[in-house]
């Protein structure tokens, strides 16, 4: 399996950069930023070498879905195999790419069923060069907020990057089948002031208007959005919150109903935070998490 990818050479060395996007294939906005980067990054001002993946899961973006025909998340596939499902080789050659680079960037959103806060994160790596690289890397890309967690998730990119002792972080921002323009903006303006942060470009790196919110939780799990209030049946999902709400422990975050609206199931927040994703499809499968909520005080 290979990707389809542009490497940009630098007239000087430097390190190697890694930006991707489209792990999932309802995730718009990195797709089109990364190739704008493919037009905005000029050679004879790069030190080192960017390489772009504007789409890593084309079978999914065919789909216009989060996963390939195999039903396989690919942010849950890594290493993968060389020769097994579509997902898992492509999580193969994905993998591959990861180790080879000096640093690793990689784009998403909450694509066609979730919004996200605009955020980056980064696992707690053990390795404490690596965590500062990284938390310098999340400040310099300048989104509002910064959320470490868990570093012994596994399947992932950044697992892969961790394993590699690469310095990775990955970034959300919205979602909800749209193309945000803001987004799109964002991640190029985020992606570029990482390379003047660490030399690949003239710096200095933008500093940003407001200091983010930084939150560091390397508790079992935390950073696992798919485990966050689960819904307890399939249904309709009617939220409760905003995206961006403060909710108190045993606040309603939303209801399920059934067809007929005769059946109601309350979520409750299981803890007190900032409502950092929603689920914003109505129609939702048993066991789906429909909200993620950031834990921390007001």
């Amino acid at each position: 399996m290979q990707l389809q990818k542009k490497s940009i050479e630098g007239h000087k060395p430097g390190q190697h950069l890694l930006i991707t996007g489209g792990v999932h294939g309802d995730e718009f906005e990195p797709m089109a930023a990364i190739r704008r980067l493919m037009q905005e990054i000029d050679p004879q001002k790069l030190s080192g070498r960017v390489t772009l993946v504007p789409c890593v899961n084309e079978p999914a973006f065919r789909r216009g879905h989060r996963c390939g025909d195999d039903g396989q998340d690919l942010a849950r596939t890594c290493p993968g195999n060389e020769t097994g499902t579509v997902t898992e080789q492509i999580a193969f050659a994905l993998s591959t790419l990861i180790r080879s680079a000096d640093m690793y960037i990689d784009l998403h959103t909450g694509g066609t069923r979730l919004a996200v806060l605009p955020l980056s994160g980064y696992c707690m790596h053990a390795n404490p060069q690596i965590l500062e690289q990284q938390r310098r890397m999340s400040r310099a890309f300048g989104l509002p907020i910064i959320w470490g967690t868990d570093p012994n998730l596994e399947g992932r990119s950044l697992s892969i990057a961790r394993d590699a002792n690469v310095p990775a972080i990955y970034t959300e921002y919205m979602g909800g089948a749209r193309l945000e323009p803001a987004g799109v903006d964002a991640y190029v303006h985020g992606c570029l002031n990482v390379m003047a942060e660490f030399g690949l470009l003239p710096g200095p790196a933008t500093a940003p208007t407001k200091p983010p919110l930084v939150v560091e939780d390397n508790r079992p799990d935390s950073g696992h959005m798919q485990l966050n209030h689960p819904t307890p049946c399939e249904g309709f999902f009617e939220p409760a919150v905003q995206l961006g709400d403060w909710v108190k422990q045993g606040d309603v975050i939303g209801t399920v109903v059934d067809y007929l609206g005769e059946q109601k199931k309350v979520v409750h927040a299981q803890y007190g935070g900032l409502v950092i994703v929603l689920h914003t499809f109505a129609r939702i499968d048993p066991g789906v998490s429909v909200a993620v909520i950031m834990e921390m005080s007001e």
